[in-house]
């Protein structure tokens, strides 16, 4: 990988962490990884990546693995991981930035407004998109 190239995929790697941050109002270097987020989640053994590695992949900015990964959409929104974490890392909204942003398929980098899509891709989301987007709504 020549110095050109590294850089190109340290800005868009830089851009993705942004985002993220942006989208879900968390710092994400912040965590440490002591992994207490992870140990606790009740939907951990069907997850492919682990809460805590999600944070890890986010702050590396490894978006397609991220964007791909099928721990966005396992993740019920209960907040066990939110209250387990010694640093205040609100991890569920990061998850949750991340499904935005799937959603989004990178076109936009604001939150999904879900009143704005059609009643019919309404239909077609996962039920945690609608959950988290609703929640966005009450909070």
């Amino acid at each position: 990988m020549n110095n050109t190239t590294l850089r190109l995929s340290s800005s868009i790697g830089s851009a993705f962490v942004a985002k993220v941050e942006k989208v879900s109002g968390q710092k994400l270097l912040a965590c440490y990884q002591c992994g207490k987020c992870s140990a606790g989640c009740p939907m951990a053994a069907h997850m492919d990546i682990l809460p805590n590695q999600i944070v890890r992949m986010a702050q590396l900015g490894m978006q397609k693995q991220l964007l791909a990964s099928k721990t966005i959409w396992t993740c019920v929104s209960c907040l066990t991981c939110n209250s387990r974490c010694p640093k205040d890392i609100r991890i569920a909204e990061i998850i949750e930035s991340l499904r935005q942003t799937a959603l989004h398929n990178g076109q936009r980098d604001d939150r999904l407004n879900i009143m704005e899509l059609s009643p019919a891709a309404r239909g077609d989301l996962p039920p945690i998109a609608m959950i988290s987007a609703m929640r966005k709504l009450t909070s």
